[in-house]
């Protein structure tokens, strides 16, 4: 029970990731705000409490303690409804996982500006506006713990997601902002990529025999294998870990790198145009990043 004690509220846990994650630090003993839009993989539809009444209901039969938050993400306002919820019914909070996300996925020459936004707001705003909203009760209690999740289309790149992948390389980059700040009060942030199958993978295509093979690979994964590492990092074991970002993968681990200078090259009268072409790309190109995606990275089969 590591996180007896603790108010947790996870976001889009009306299913898939949110929903296990809810659930697993439910198990451990943290009271749960379940906070789920109910609207469809778009973004499309009527909200619905349905969803979130789903995982409450399983948090429930199996004792523990759980309370539905229907309010979306995407603005400051009803982010702000989120986290009193928490204090509400609670009386605190000490938890908060990132986890509420759509895809609008489009080619980018081909991609609206409400595409755009639509995806931003709920991914990278909406990260923001919950985890400020819960910031002023971190800092005056001294304590807390975010669980941003990151994907591998942003950190690594994918066709089709310039949207999804920009949130969430900007999440990563938030994560390690707030991990900066908020030290000094002894809040925590950190990031998951986390890999499943769930509604936010289901769109994969799957017209080809390789790409039906690369999804039933993906279906191994199922969304319970990611909230391990989220119950650990949300826990006061975790204590000493802040502004990382890890991956899970089926049974793996994953630390990954953050953007550091892997090259200099120096010329002691300055460069021009020419003498960059000349002398400073030939002694980089050796450390320029391919052209690659996740799925290039990721090309064995989940362990």
């Amino acid at each position: 029970m590591i996180l007896e004690n603790k108010v947790a509220i996870v976001t889009g846990a009306g299913g898939g990731i949110g929903r296990e994650i809810a659930i697993a630090m439910a198990a451990q003993g943290a009271k749960v705000v379940v906070n789920d839009i109910g609207t469809g993989l778009s973004g499309e539809g009527e909200a619905s409490t349905a969803p979130g009444e789903q995982t409450r209901s399983i948090i429930r039969e199996a004792g523990g303690e759980a309370v539905v938050s229907a309010d979306s993400v995407a603005t400051w306002a009803s982010a702000t409804r989120i986290v009193e919820t928490a204090i509400d019914h609670f009386g605190r909070v000490d938890i908060v996982v990132n986890n509420a996300g759509i895809l609008r996925d489009k080619m980018f020459h081909k991609m609206s500006s409400e595409e755009w936004t639509t995806v931003v707001d709920v991914h990278l705003n909406g990260s923001f506006f919950v985890s400020r909203a819960a910031a002023d009760h971190f800092r005056a209690q001294n304590c807390g713990a975010y669980v941003h999740m990151t994907s591998s289309s942003g950190l690594i790149g994918n066709f089709g997601q310039a949207n999804y992948s920009a949130a969430k390389l900007g999440i990563a980059a938030l994560s390690k902002s707030i991990a900066l700040d908020m030290q000094r009060y002894g809040v925590r942030s950190n990031c998951i990529t986390p890999f499943a199958w769930s509604r936010m993978t289901n769109a994969i295509p799957a017209n080809t025999p390789e790409q039906r093979e690369r999804i039933e690979k993906i279906r191994r994964m199922t969304p319970s294998k990611n909230a391990p590492l989220a119950v650990f990092l949300a826990s006061d074991r975790a204590a000493e870990i802040t502004g990382q970002i890890f991956g899970s993968r089926g049974n793996e681990l994953i630390l990954f790198s953050q953007c550091r200078p892997v090259r200099f090259v120096h010329r002691s009268e300055g460069w021009e145009p020419l003498s960059i072409e000349e002398h400073a790309i030939p002694a980089l190109r050796s450390q320029f990043a391919p052209l690659d995606r996740s799925p290039d990275v990721f090309s064995w089969d989940p362990l």
